[in-house]
């Protein structure tokens, strides 16, 4: 394999200085923009919400596409929606920098006539489309989190980075909208998070489960990241577990066990996929939790090379490039154990999650 380059997911003070966070405190400008739009980087501010019918509506800002990291800013809006019978509904805002605006000081981004906005405990999204319009507003019943200092780092000088901040782990949403003239009124669960970095992610990182579910009282955020071979396909977890406004535990004290089952392979994508994803977790006061997402379906299946168009699509054929996406749909549980015995079982069954696949499919098998 050659020299494994070091990648860590820091949790010490000298990161924690350097960087101007305070440990287990998040401020407002963590959430506002934090790269400076040059080349190799990127950042979006991501919300999702599940409603009781099963409708479920996804809404990203971008500075620009997370695939085309080394042009200039590029802003963009995109709404996914869901509805209960299956059907769904895509449209795309898209803007002049002079049209749009990011703040350094919170969660403040205007992309054309659509906007995303807040402070950590309210949040207003508008999306002024060509086929949808949203107005949505969320309010937070879990205090945002990051996973230690938020930030992956890549490189022996930790030159490149990958950032997560969920600024809402779970929160309560109103959300009017209209599809092609039909309103709809929902009120759920939602969710929103900031992600950026410096480098384009299919250089870091070779795979990621990623899932955040309300079940019951309780709320989860799971995430299993596979580095890229130069860094020894290292993996790295992100989890909370929260009951009520009250955290259970998080990733810090590493117990975290990452354990996927019934794998195939996506006929789309070529991808191999994981049918069960299952999380095991232990907190500092030895309760023992098991959490699992079982697929039911697909909402989302993209190959990112069919994104690109004219010359950048054939150079990214011409390098092998064939990152893919997939978000599933199914049932995610909670079960707490005690004795090896399952003492409390909780079940949500419009779970979503998702795949982001950046490698060469099945390349990190014999890590």
């Amino acid at each position: 394999m050659g020299k494994i380059l070091n990648s860590c997911h820091p949790d010490d003070d000298f990161h924690y200085e350097k960087m101007g966070l305070t440990r287990d405190k998040i401020e407002l400008w963590e959430d506002g923009m934090r790269t400076d739009g040059s080349r190799g980087t990127y950042e979006w501010w991501y919300y999702d919400s599940h409603f009781p019918d099963g409708t479920v509506m996804v809404i990203i800002f971008y500075s620009k596409s997370p695939i085309e990291v080394n042009g200039p800013i590029k802003p963009q809006a995109t709404i996914e929606i869901t509805l209960p019978d299956g059907t769904k509904y895509s449209d795309i805002v898209t803007a002049d920098i002079k049209e749009s605006f990011y703040s350094k000081d919170k969660c403040d981004v205007k992309i054309g006539e659509s906007s995303f906005s807040g402070d950590l405990k309210h949040y207003d999204i508008v999306y002024e489309g060509k086929k949808i319009k949203a107005k949505v507003s969320l309010d937070s019943t879990l205090a945002a989190w990051r996973s230690q200092t938020g930030s992956i780092f890549f490189g022996d000088n930790e030159e490149y980075y990958f950032a997560w901040l969920p600024a809402v782990p779970e929160g309560k949403v109103v959300a009017d909208v209209n599809i092609e003239g039909k309103d709809l009124h929902l009120e759920g669960s939602g969710y929103h998070d900031h992600n950026w970095g410096n480098a384009i992610m299919l250089k870091l990182m070779h795979h990621w489960y990623w899932g955040r579910a309300k079940i019951g009282d309780y709320k989860v955020i799971s995430s299993w990241i596979t580095a890229e071979k130069k860094y020894g396909y290292k993996d790295f977890d992100v989890f909370l577990l929260a009951k009520g406004d009250k955290v259970l535990g998080d990733n810090r004290n590493h117990t975290l066990k990452f354990v996927p089952t019934d794998e195939y392979t996506d006929d789309y994508t070529g991808k191999p996929v994981y049918g069960k994803v299952i999380y095991e977790y232990t907190t500092e006061e030895g309760e023992e939790y098991r959490i699992t997402y079982e697929r039911k379906g697909d909402i989302a299946r993209q190959n990112f090379v069919d994104t690109l168009s004219g010359i950048t699509k054939f150079g990214a054929k011409l390098i092998g490039f064939s990152s893919s996406y997939l978000r599933f749909e199914g049932i995610a549980s909670v079960e707490k154990i005690e004795n090896g015995k399952v003492v409390e079982k909780v079940e949500e069954p419009s779970a979503v999650w998702e795949l982001m696949y950046f490698g060469k499919a099945g390349a990190d098998k014999n890590k």
